[in-house]
């Protein structure tokens, strides 16, 4: 049976708290693990850990970093149906969909891995002469990595590859929905060769673990996805003791259908975006603003769409989507459900398996609600999308704007001209023509505004702004 344990100073330690069952969100009588959870003195002796061999990674060359992040990838590679198999049964993400998840942390962990042999400063002219003056990325130190359950694979790895590349040590609190996951990828670390106390991983729930994170470990920087109230609490805390910080929160992403659109474009995306992973993204599409030219035949074809969509378990590979990842998220949703009774409701989808087996929530697509309902401005963060109508452009992009929110957003259309213009308006940080709301390049920046983002973005060449700060050095030589 799989276990959580934590890896702390290089060796595996069971945590000191107590122990619950890990049940697969696809069957819930199904036990797949054991989650053991960790205390306060657990968190506290991996922040030690993680401090204690800081100087020694840091002054480790780039190049020895890189090529175990080489390592990690192709172990991680040639473990992708295992790796892919846990994080399945333990959130209910399909496999299909999962295994590209492992493929895509294997990419994240070749492309930092290469920055051990890329530049790392740039050289300045200076005002006096025979001075050289250059700039060099140094690192952080001590980085909390804090990762949320929906993308156990990818969001870790795309916060700790270029951690690790920059010279920093990791304290990294996972999810508890996503701790065998974050167990069995930790192996892969230490299997690379990586030093023992360079990355450490502490389970736990985050109210009895995550303040000693935040609060008492010796830190220089936080890294957190998840919730925005939550989110909006780690920054409060790492300004109170003025260390970096990185926040990427909620969405409410908006696909904009222009009366031109190509429906055998936007239809299939705009399914994908707000269906896949049962709408457990923080990109997913959650708004679908119609001009009204349009909006029958968009409709109809959304339910066809839905009727041929096919809900089942997430070992199943031809789920297109599974269960949501717990009963607390379930019953979260079908809060949003019910309050969707009073709305016209344009597609629901059915399945042959049996709802109450698991945590399962049907898609669905309703219209005729208000634009300051729930459903069209609060993350539901599950397979439910709301469709607004909108008279032309103008109106549309106003819609998509209307939100706190500002992580993804996309047009499709055929007219390049709105498509362009739609960039420029549209208050989101990731913005599209003709491609679905959810996911991004893994060498592109990803992050959005307001209040999605504490204003940084992780992945490409962004994460080394944000897991490294600049030296400025001047030589004389006269």
């Amino acid at each position: 049976m799989l276990e959580s344990k934590n890896w702390i100073g290089g060796e595996w330690v069971s945590p000191r708290g107590a122990s619950l069952a890990v049940y697969s969100p696809s069957n819930s009588l199904e036990q797949v693990g054991l989650l053991h959870l960790s205390d306060a003195t657990d968190m506290l002796q991996a922040g030690e850990a993680a401090r204690t061999v800081l100087p020694r990674w840091a002054d480790t060359l780039l190049p020895m970093r890189g090529e175990i992040l080489f390592k990690a990838a192709n172990l991680l590679e040639q473990q992708v149906e295992e790796v892919a198999r846990v994080a399945s049964l333990e959130m209910g993400k399909p496999i299909s969909e999962m295994k590209g998840e492992v493929l895509r942390g294997v990419s994240l962990l070749r492309y930092y891995a290469a920055e051990g042999v890329r530049s790392i400063g740039s050289v300045i002219p200076h005002s006096q002469d025979k001075v050289l003056q250059y700039t060099k990325r140094v690192p952080l130190g001590v980085v909390g990595v804090i990762t949320p359950w929906n993308f156990p694979v990818a969001i870790p790895v795309w916060k700790i590859a270029p951690a690790l590349i920059c010279g920093n040590t990791v304290v990294w609190k996972p999810a508890e929905i996503a701790s065998l996951t974050a167990t069995r990828l930790v192996q892969v670390f230490a299997a690379a060769g990586l030093p023992g106390g360079v990355l450490n991983l502490v389970v736990g729930k985050g109210s009895k673990i995550g303040n000693t994170l935040l609060e008492e470990v010796p830190l220089d920087a936080v890294s957190f996805t998840g919730s925005t109230g939550t989110g909006m609490g780690v920054a409060a805390a790492a300004a109170k003791r003025n260390i970096k910080y990185q926040t990427e929160m909620g969405g409410k992403n908006a696909a904009v259908i222009l009366g031109d659109a190509d429906l055998a474009v936007a239809v299939p995306a705009v399914l994908s975006g707000a269906f896949r992973s049962a709408g457990q993204k923080c990109t997913a599409t959650s708004r679908v603003i119609v001009e009204r030219s349009i909006y029958e035949a968009f409709s109809a074809a959304m339910k066809a769409g839905i009727d041929q969509m096919y809900v089942g378990t997430a070992l199943d590979p031809q789920s297109y989507l599974g269960p949501v990842a717990s009963a607390d998220q379930q019953e979260k949703v079908l809060s949003y459900v019910s309050l969707a009774q009073s709305a016209e409701r344009v597609a629901e989808g059915q399945t042959e398996v049996d709802p109450a087996s698991g945590h399962y929530v049907m898609p669905l697509i309703v219209t005729g609600v208000g634009v300051d309902s729930p459903l069209v401005q609060e993350e539901i963060f599950g397979p439910v999308a709301t469709l607004l109508p909108a008279a032309d452009f103008d109106e549309a992009v106003a819609l998509c704007n209307r939100t706190v929110y500002g992580l993804s957003a996309a047009v499709f259309t055929r007219d390049l001209q709105k498509g362009f213009r739609f960039l420029d308006q549209a208050e989101a940080g990731m913005v599209r023509i003709n491609q679905e709301t959810a996911g991004v390049e893994y060498q592109a920046p990803f992050g959005g505004m307001k209040s999605s983002s504490s204003h940084s973005r992780e992945q490409g060449q962004a994460a080394l702004d944000f897991y490294s700060q600049t030296k400025t050095c001047a030589l004389y030589y006269g």
